[in-house]
């Protein structure tokens, strides 16, 4: 069941076929609060983009942040990525988590693989400044496969997926989720982090610094339907 207020509505008021429309989705894991462009945005975040809420607690949080912040504080954040991808941000991979940290970890890897050993070794920590962001971008089929999960730590966010112009979707990532994104929009939608101030659903969200542990499928790890594997 779900309730929703359009932005735009589609009948009676209008007859535009680009309408804007916030809804509050609740599903088994969550409630998803978006706005989306179009009925075929929504059908594909429905489809292909999972998010559940308080994944974890404040004090595992902590935890985490004092394992990663020994290294990520003796850095500089970086203008640009090499790619162009992202702004004002620094980065590392991680193998190995203290043993409390293991443990979140192994429930990470659980929740978006399902116990499957398609999870890359290595998780990438990405630290974006309170100034930066993250442009539209697809994550290479040759680098992870058909999914692509984050862990959001210290402030809360919106993500933009966008097929094009006509199609796409506004979703406020809350801290201490998780949100992995699978079928068209793994493969078809860019993603990107808004500069700051975004908002969604009129609501205005301030973002701080913010870190997000990357888990990744193995790249030979695709789906058939978007990628061919022959």
């Amino acid at each position: 069941m779900y309730s929703s207020w359009r932005c735009i509505h589609g009948h009676g008021r209008s007859r535009l076929n680009f309408f804007k429309f916030c809804l509050r989705l609740h599903s088994s894991s969550t409630n998803l609060i978006y706005t989306s462009s179009s009925e075929l945005a929504e059908l594909h975040l429905q489809q292909g983009f999972d998010l559940v809420t308080n994944f974890i607690t404040k004090q595992e949080e902590n935890d985490i942040i004092d394992e990663v912040n020994h290294k990520l504080m003796r850095r500089k954040y970086n203008a640009g990525h090499w790619d162009g991808a992202i702004v004002s941000y620094r980065e590392m991979e991680k193998v190995d988590w203290n043993c409390v940290n293991s443990v979140v970890m192994s429930k990470f890897e659980k929740h978006v693989f399902k116990g499957e050993d398609s999870c890359l070794s290595a998780t990438h920590v990405l630290d974006v400044h309170e100034d930066g962001y993250i442009k539209p971008h697809i994550d290479s089929i040759k680098f992870c496969g058909a999914f692509v999960s984050g862990l959001s730590l210290l402030s809360d966010a919106v993500m933009r997926l966008k097929l094009d112009e006509n199609n796409y979707s506004d979703v406020f990532i809350p801290r201490f989720s998780v949100y992995t994104m699978s079928n068209e929009i793994r493969y078809k939608y860019t993603h990107e982090i808004l500069p700051n101030i975004a908002s969604v659903c009129g609501k205005d969200i301030k973002r701080t610094r913010r870190i997000t542990v990357m888990k990744r499928s193995n790249e030979s790890c695709h789906n058939p339907i978007f990628v061919d594997q022959s």
